[in-house]
C-alpha cells in the first residue's frame, strides 16, 4: 500500500482516502478487508504513528506486511485446503472454513493495536484460502463474484469517508458478519461434488448428488451415463498415475498441466492490472476532486461487471486461448499507450486521454484474461489431482500478488519513483512477457 501521508497541501478525509485508493489498481484479490486499510483516516490515528506535522501515518514496513499479510495466510490455508478437501470434501471444508471467518472477524472489529491487526490478516488468509480453492468450479462467473464484492466495499467506504471515529473503519468489517450465515445455509443443502465422490468410491451418492445438481428433464439414464464417465477417467488416471499428492502434480504428464495453471493464473497479474486499473489516479491528475474521482472508480468496477456478463457469451463462442491471448495484446497496447502519454509534463488533457484508456483496459480484461482463467484453471489438471494443482496455481498467483504488492506502490507514489503514466511501460514489459 502507497503511502498516504498528506501531500501537496491534501488535508480532507476525502483526499487521504483518495491517495490511498490510487496506490494500487483494483486488485482482484482485493476483499473488504484489504480496501478498509485504504480509506477512513481514524485508521490512521487509530494504528498509526504521530508524524511532526501532526498527522498520522502507518509506517512503510507495515503498510507492507498489513498489504501482504492476507496473501501469506492464503498461501498457507491453500497448502492445507488440498489435503482436507481431498480427505472431508468440498461441503465440509468450506463450511468449517466459513465459521473461522465469522470467529476472525472479532479480532479486526476489536483490534487495539497493529500487530494485532496483522494477526487477523494472517489468520483470516487461513479460511480465504479454502474458498480460493473451492470456487475455480465456478469458471468464469466467480470473476463476476469478485467484481460484485468490490462494488460492496466501495459503495460501504464511499458511505463512511465523512466519518473520522474509530467506527470508520469497524462498520466495514461487521459488516461482514452478514454474509457467513447465508453461506453455510446454502452449502447445507447443496450437494457434494459427484467427482469427489466417485474418487472415493461412493457411487450411489454421486448418483444422487448429480441428480441434485442437473435439470429435472435429465433422465436417469443420461446421469448413469455421466456417473459411468466420471468412474471410466478416475479408473483410467488412476491406472497412469499412483496417489494424489502434490509431488504427482510436478512429475509426468500432469506437471505440464501444472505449469499451465501457474502461468495462466500468474497473467491475472502480469497483464498489468495492478497498474491499469487506476483510473483515479488519472483523474485526479486531470483536475477532478478525490470525491468526485472516487465517482469515477465506482463506476469502473460496474464496467468491470459488464465486461464479465459479456464474456459468458463470448467464451464458448471464441474459445478460451483465442480470447486470452487477445485480451493479453489488447492490454499491452494500452499500456504502452498510457506510458508514451506519461513522457511529457502533466496535461489535463493526457490524463483524461489515460484515464479513458483505463477504462477501456478494465474492460477488456473482464471479458477475456479474467474469467477465462478460471475456466482453464478448473479444465487443465486431471481428474484425480485437480484439487492440489488448483492449489499449487493459486499460490503462484498469490506470489505473483506479492511482487506486485512491492512494484506498483513506488510507481505511483510521488514520494517514491513517481513514474505516473511512464508506470506502463514496465507492466507493458511484464505483459509482453507473459503474452510470449
Amino acid at each position: 500500500m502507497a503511502d498516504i501521508s498528506p501531500m501537496g497541501g491534501k488535508t480532507t478525509m476525502e483526499d487521504i482516502s483518495h491517495d490511498a485508493e490510487t496506490a494500487t489498481a483494483i486488485e482482484k484479490s482485493m476483499g473488504l478487508l484489504e480496501a478498509i486499510r485504504k480509506f477512513p483516516k481514524a485508521f490512521d490515528q487509530r494504528l498509526g504513528n504521530l508524524l511532526p506535522d501532526g498527522t498520522y501515518q502507518l509506517t512503510a514496513s507495515w503498510q507492507s506486511g498489513l498489504q501482504n499479510g492476507t496473501q501469506v495466510g492464503q498461501i498457507l490455508g491453500l497448502l492445507f485446503a488440498g489435503l482436507l478437501a481431498e480427505r472431508f470434501g468440498y461441503r465440509k471444508t468450506l463450511v468449517g472454513a466459513l465459521f473461522m471467518t465469522i470467529g476472525l472477524i472479532f479480532l479486526f472489529f476489536f483490534a487495539q493495536n497493529i500487530g494485532m491487526l496483522f494477526a487477523a490478516e494472517m489468520l483470516c488468509g487461513l479460511p480465504w484460502g479454502r474458498f480460493a480453492d473451492a470456487n475455480h468450479h465456478v469458471c468464469g462467473r466467480l470473476n463476476m463474484c469478485w467484481v460484485i464484492g468490490q462494488f460492496l466495499a466501495t459503495g460501504v467506504l464511499r458511505g463512511l469517508l465523512g466519518r473520522a471515529d474509530n467506527w470508520a473503519w469497524r462498520i466495514p468489517y461487521a459488516v461482514q458478519w452478514v454474509f457467513p450465515p447465508f453461506i453455510i445455509v446454502g452449502i447445507l443443502f447443496a450437494p457434494e461434488s459427484p467427482l469427489w465422490l466417485v474418487r472415493k468410491s461412493r457411487i450411489e451418492e454421486a448418483h444422487k448428488a448429480l441428480r441434485k445438481l442437473i435439470s429435472k428433464s435429465v433422465s436417469d439414464t443420461e446421469i448413469e451415463q455421466t456417473v459411468a464417465m466420471y468412474v471410466h477417467t478416475n479408473a483410467l488416471e488412476k491406472s497412469f498415475q499412483e496417489g494424489t499428492s502434490y509431488w504427482d502434480c510436478l512429475r509426468g504428464p500432469n506437471r505440464r498441466r501444472t505449469e499451465t495453471a501457474c502461468c495462466v493464473w500468474i497473467a491475472q497479474v502480469a497483464c498489468g492490472i495492478w497498474y491499469g486499473g487506476n483510473v483515479i489516479y488519472f483523474l485526479e491528475q486531470a483536475g477532478f476532486d478525490s470525491e468526485k474521482a472516487f465517482d469515477f472508480g465506482v463506476g469502473e468496477i460496474a464496467i468491470a461487471l459488464v465486461g464479465t456478463i459479456i464474456a459468458w457469451f463470448i467464451i464458448p463462442r471464441l474459445g478460451r486461448r483465442t480470447l486470452f491471448l487477445t485480451g493479453l495484446t489488447i492490454m499491452f497496447t494500452i499500456l504502452m499507450a498510457v506510458g508514451f502519454m506519461g513522457i511529457p509534463m502533466i496535461k489535463p488533457g493526457l490524463c483524461w486521454a489515460s484515464g479513458a484508456l483505463m477504462m477501456v483496459f478494465v474492460l477488456s480484461y473482464d471479458m477475456t484474461v479474467g474469467p477465462v482463467c478460471y475456466c482453464l484453471v478448473a479444465e487443465i489438471p486431471s481428474t484425480r489431482p485437480r484439487i492440489k494443482t488448483v492449489v499449487l496455481a493459486r499460490n503462484a498467483y498469490l506470489i505473483a500478488s506479492l511482487v506486485a504488492n512491492f512494484l506498483n506502490p513506488p510507481i505511483l507514489d510521488p514520494t517514491a519513483w513517481n513514474l505516473r503514466g511512464k508506470g506502463g511501460f514496465i507492466w507493458a514489459g511484464i505483459c509482453l512477457v507473459i503474452l510470449v
